[in-house]
């Protein structure tokens, strides 16, 4: 059985935080008491970005609390504190990966229900609220991304809440699979394929294979990724 606690829930609102950048909501706060789930995510968090960031397949921000350890061994010399809720995910819980969900899994959160539909995309905005330039590549490249989920079934979260996997219809598609095969700039074409046409995959990682699909299609993700000259 797959099941763990929830060690926080954090909420956040858009702050223009940096000079002649958009405005950004990665900046958390942990939410004290039962927090209400709902089709676009928990109640009193906001996106600053709508074409990026939200909506009904990202949700919820998952980060798992084991990765912060990991974290603080490649960035020793840094103020930056790792810890649950700094990179600003929703919800983080121990003893959950990559390696060991699946795209699509089901899960009860608290009394919600949900369901993993992307591995998350990491951009430069990672990298100014840390303070770490190289952070978002890192990320990229290390795998330990975290996930969205959609919410399938409305209901409550808190502190203390369980998250425990009630369906798992894609056995075969480890998420560190499929996220994996996300930033691959040529991913197995009979990968790509299924992906493309995955109905529990969100739809813009579905779009995002089928242009893959592609050989003279090339992604350039410098820009997302805050990376020099771009």
């Amino acid at each position: 059985m797959v099941e763990t606690t929830v060690m926080g829930v954090f909420t956040g609102k858009p702050v223009r935080r940096w000079e002649d950048r958009p405005a950004s909501a990665i900046g958390k706060s942990r939410v004290a008491g039962p927090v209400r789930v709902s089709r676009l995510g928990l109640e009193g968090d906001e996106q600053a970005d709508l074409t990026v960031h939200g909506g009904p397949d990202k949700a919820i921000h998952f980060y798992p609390a084991d990765h912060y350890p990991y974290w603080s061994k490649i960035y020793p010399d840094t103020p930056f504190s790792f810890a649950p809720g700094r990179f600003g995910e929703n919800i983080s819980a121990a003893r959950l990966s990559e390696d060991a969900v699946h795209i699509g899994d089901v899960f009860e959160l608290g009394t919600a229900r949900v369901q993993i539909s992307q591995g998350r995309q990491p951009c430069w905005k990672l990298n100014m609220h840390t303070g770490l330039p190289t952070l978002a590549a890192r990320f990229q490249t290390s795998l330990k991304t975290g996930w969205y989920f959609r919410v399938l079934e409305d209901g409550t979260v808190g502190e203390g809440s369980v998250l425990q996997l009630i369906d798992r219809p894609c056995p075969d598609l480890p998420l560190a699979t499929v996220t994996a095969a996300r930033f691959d700039p040529a991913p197995d074409p009979a990968l790509a394929t299924r992906l493309s046409q995955l109905p529990e995959l969100a739809e813009n990682w579905r779009a995002a294979f089928a242009k893959k699909l592609d050989p003279h299609y090339r992604e350039d993700s410098s820009r997302r990724l805050g990376e020099p000259g771009a």
